[in-house]
Formats: C-alpha cells, structure tokens, sequence
C-alpha cells in the first residue's frame, strides 16, 4: 500500500496514505525481524520503568501502611512532660497530675510513668553494674495499657494484686534484650529479686516503654524509692477534642508553672517519619528516572543501527512511491512499539514487585494509577525523541543513494 499512487483527480497522481494500522503493522515487521535487539533496548526501558513503578508503589504501600496503625491506633493520644523554666531548670509535674488531667471533660484516658534513674534491671546479680543493654525502669499506672494502646503478649499486666509483692512487666525490646520470656521468671532490678508476670507487645505511639522495665507505683516506692513525681503522661482525649484538650493540658497539668510543660502528639512523629520516607522516595525516583533515561538511549541506539541496516530496503521503498513521510513514520513507529513493549513489560514487572514487598512486609498494597499512567506515557515520550532522529536520517535517504547501499 505503501508504494502505489492514487488518482484524485484527471493526470494527477498523489501517494497512499499510511493509516495508524498500517505504521502499526510496519513498525511490528521491523521490530520482529531483530528479536534479541529489541529484547535486550525493551529491557533497557522495562527496568527503568519497574524502578519508578516500584519506588512509587512502595512508597504508597508505606504511607497506607500508616494510615492503616493510626486508624488502628487512634490519633488522639497525648503526651505530657516536665520542660524547663525560664532559668533553664527542671520542672517537676505534680504527683496529682493524672486526677487533675483526668477532670478534663473531653479525656477518656490518663495513666502516667514515672522513670527511675538510679534502679536498673539485669538479667541475674552477677551482671556489672552498668550493662544495663538500654533498658530504662519506670513506674507505671494500673491505666497505662489502654491509654498508650498497648496490648500483653504473654502473662499478665500490673494489678492490685502485684503491689503487695516486687513484680515488673517487660516492654518488647526490653525482653528480647535481657532474652527471657516467660512470666514467673526471675530479675535483678534496684538491687532486689522482682517477678516478671509479663511480656508486652510492641506499642507504637509510645516506643519509650518497648525498652522499659514497668512496675507499680506502689511497689516503686516501696522497693526503689519513688518520689511519685510521673516524667510522662500520657492522654487520651476524644477525637473530635483533641486540639481542644491540647490547648489547655498544660496549664492544668501544672497550673503553677505551664509554660514548663511539654506537650506532644505522638501521631505526628509517625508523620514525620513519613515525610522523611517521601524525601527518600524522590531520591530513588531520581534513579529510576536516570534508568529510564539510559534505556531510552538504548532505544535510541537500536533505531540509528536498523537504518543503517537497512538502507537497501529504504531504498526500495522509496523506489517503490514511498515519501519522506511514510518512512519517517515507519521508524518512529517502530521506536515506540518499542518503547510501549518496554513500559509495558516494567509496568507490570514494577507491580509485581510492589506486591511481593507488600505481601512479605504484611502491608496493603498500593499502586497508584498515576504512577502507572506516567510511566507508559513517559516511555512514549522517551521513544518518540529516540526515534525522531533516526527516522528523520531515514526519510532524507535517497533511492539511489539507499540502493547502493553508501
């Protein structure tokens, strides 16, 4: 079709015009003809795009994996702290500040830790004073477990019952730190044999107590020397309150000194480590994008050796009735089917990838269609600018000149 004439009018002769199929169908003839080289310029372009397709859908991945705990978790935890005054010393919060937080209409939970610098927990006596692996010993409320979220992996948490007797519960990293396990087991913690009756599961929004050693605060004056004074509390408030309490926590924590008090979200540290995920989501983006790139080039490579290649059928083409344009197009056809076949093939490569991480990380998967759309339509691109040159080199070919093969 490519080469006959058609009449338009009496003695005049104009060229057949190529429809989309027909590039199509050329492009897919010169491309079959070559299947290694296409191969290998598709995967070029297919690993860039899996890079991008991955990176992007990781990252979502992630970021639903988030939301998913603070649906899970709640937002509208609080957390209160001793600061600093004006003179640049430690304040104090009073031993009453968890019933005065509690007088806050809008608060469900208040529960508060008190952390007990001078006792320190070892697996048995024979341990040098010092190595205590990062284990902090605190005081804890009977309330805590259900004001931070925290849920018992083994045995059982502090009660009435466990502050007639030396008994301490283990956080998540604290167990695996002094390797034991089951309750019942045996401490060495301020000097003195205490009972661990319990292990608990990793707490999110307050990550402090995964490394702490809890006891009563009964017991912590008792057997440590508390003075009572909590070093943390932490609030639950109801979630459409949540700004509210926040605005009033301190002054009611400590009415006297407010502006010595520190109030946090917890939730926002999980949204910070978020935003530093995304930072690094635009680095590997940078890299797939430089993989893309180079792919492209690949492709570009491909289509200056095909014309180079095939000059003798360019040639005949030509003497045949095809234009500059027909053979243009013929080239940049064959550039994009490939560049589409590579996109294509990364795409899905790039999903498959996302899904595995997702599985193995037992996270929602998430690809965005965006990240799809931009990927394919980025391909085009790039095999549109490959093969322009190539084509344009092509169409310039004279008939003779081609024939002859120079």
């Amino acid at each position: 079709m490519t080469g006959r004439a058609r009449h338009s009018g009496p003695g005049a002769l104009r060229p057949a015009r190529l429809g989309p199929a027909d590039l199509v169908r050329l492009g897919g003839t010169g491309l079959r003809t070559r299947p290694l080289r296409v191969f290998l310029s598709a995967l070029g372009i297919a690993i860039g795009v899996a890079a991008m397709v991955a990176v992007v859908g990781i990252s979502s991945s992630s970021r639903a994996e988030v939301d998913r705990r603070l649906d899970s978790l709640g937002t509208n935890l609080l957390r209160v702290a001793p600061g600093k005054d004006a003179a640049g010393e430690n304040v104090r919060l009073p031993e009453q500040v968890v019933p005065m937080v509690g007088r806050i209409g809008p608060v469900a939970e208040a529960a508060a830790t008190g952390t007990l610098p001078d006792a320190a927990v070892y697996r048995n006596e024979h341990i040098p004073v010092g190595r205590t692996s990062s284990i902090e010993v605190a005081a804890a409320d009977s309330g805590l477990l259900p004001a931070v979220g925290g849920r018992i992996r083994s045995g059982r948490w502090l009660s009435a019952a466990t502050e007639e007797y030396p008994a301490v519960v283990l956080g998540a990293k604290a167990a695996q730190r002094l390797d034991v396990r089951a309750p019942g087991t045996r401490l060495w913690l301020g000097g003195s044999w205490f009972s661990l009756v319990g292990v608990l599961d990793p707490v999110p929004l307050a990550p402090e107590i995964d490394s702490s050693a809890l006891v009563g605060r009964a017991t912590a004056r008792t057997y440590l020397g508390y003075d009572g004074h909590p070093t943390t509390v932490y609030v639950r408030a109801r979630e459409d309150r949540v700004t509210a309490v926040r605005d009033v926590l301190a002054a009611t924590a400590n009415p006297q000194r407010p502006s010595a008090v520190l109030v946090s979200r917890p939730s926002d540290a999980l949204a910070a480590r978020e935003a530093t995920e995304s930072a690094l989501t635009g680095l590997l983006l940078g890299l797939g994008g430089v993989a893309l790139l180079v792919g492209g080039v690949g492709v570009g490579n491909t289509m200056v050796i095909s014309v180079l290649e095939r000059r003798p059928e360019i040639g005949l083409r030509r003497a045949l009735g095809a234009t500059s344009g027909q053979i243009r197009g013929q080239f940049v056809a064959e550039s994009l089917l490939l560049s589409a076949l590579g996109g294509l093939a990364g795409t899905v490569l790039g999903t498959l990838i996302t899904g595995g991480y997702a599985y193995a990380r037992d996270w929602p998967t998430s690809v965005p269609f965006w990240a799809t759309a931009a990927g394919i339509a980025t391909t085009l691109l790039i095999g549109a600018l490959a093969g322009l040159y190539p084509a344009v080199r092509a169409g310039r070919l004279a008939p003779t000149e081609a024939l002859a093969g120079t």
